[in-house]
């Protein structure tokens, strides 16, 4: 996500961006864009986005929703006659994306991995949409996080669970991952290329992981699960807490909120008696 040598701005694709018209129709399909995207000051600019686009809620409430990141309602998007489509390769299906291609000029896709991609997503969106000056509010600040890590004594390995019924996890070259672990916090995983593998809880006792941290999405895990966890045999006693999902998976805007809750998660982890408060 660079700015090309014409003026142009490059997605994750490789593909060039013009600038767009001030009265251009913005389809986001992806929750944590939608929320950047209103950062920057574009909300009414959007005309379409999907249920699972929550922030920030007295915005989005008005803008009409198209099914969800992977149940695409694809009559809806076309319906609003969108100039630009906003998608990420790990939250949207490609199939469903390339089915709209023909009925939507400019489809801008999105995969940030690095904490320093946000950087390169204020520079598109901002780019494309002529708000560069927001956009350089928002690199301002999130500089300013990133260079504000919190103390760490100590490595902590954490197993981190988006998933049961299969228990599933996060690989280490996810996004999530990659914000864990400017907080000290290292993520355990199988042996595997797979970005969301599935994974044996039994593999994963004191010998290979310190903390259990259960996300509240995309399953939604409870202080009941919580519980059930902590006194699971195949943990062999590993402190489990649950971790607010959107503060670590959501980059763009919410990336520098992010930071700051992972530096009080931090503290918080080394202050606890067990190495897991109850909620992180």
């Amino acid at each position: 996500m660079t700015a090309g040598t014409d003026g142009s701005w490059i997605d994750a694709t490789g593909t060039a961006f013009r600038r767009a018209d001030p009265q251009c129709r913005i389809v986001s399909l992806v929750p944590s864009l939608t929320d950047l995207l209103c950062a920057l000051e574009l909300a009414p600019r959007l005309v379409g986005r999907t249920g699972f686009c929550i922030h920030p809620r007295e915005i989005v409430r008005r803008i009409p929703k198209v099914g969800g990141t992977k149940s695409l309602d694809a009559d809806k998007v076309r319906a609003l006659a969108p100039t630009h489509l906003i998608v990420n390769i790990d939250e949207n299906e490609k199939p469903s994306i390339d089915a709209l291609r023909p009925f939507v000029p400019n489809i801008v896709v999105t995969h940030p991995i690095e904490l320093d991609d946000n950087f390169g997503l204020y520079r598109l969106l901002g780019g494309i949409f002529d708000r560069e000056l927001q956009a350089a509010r928002l690199t301002d600040a999130l500089r300013d996080e990133l260079g504000n890590p919190p103390p760490c004594a100590r490595v902590i390995r954490a197993l981190y669970l988006i998933w049961k019924d299969p228990w599933m996890t996060i690989g280490s070259q996810t996004y999530i991952s990659r914000m864990l672990r400017w907080a000290g916090i290292e993520t355990v995983a199988p042996l595997t290329d797979i970005r969301y593998p599935v994974l044996d809880l039994a593999d994963f006792g004191r010998d290979a992981c310190d903390l259990v941290l259960l996300s509240s999405e995309p399953y939604r895990f409870t202080e009941r699960h919580r519980r059930a966890l902590a006194g699971d045999p195949r943990l062999a006693g590993v402190p489990v807490a649950l971790i607010d999902g959107e503060m670590v998976s959501w980059y763009g805007a919410r990336a520098i909120e992010g930071l700051r809750y992972l530096r009080d998660l931090r503290g918080r982890l080394d202050a606890a008696p067990d190495g897991a408060p109850g909620s992180a």
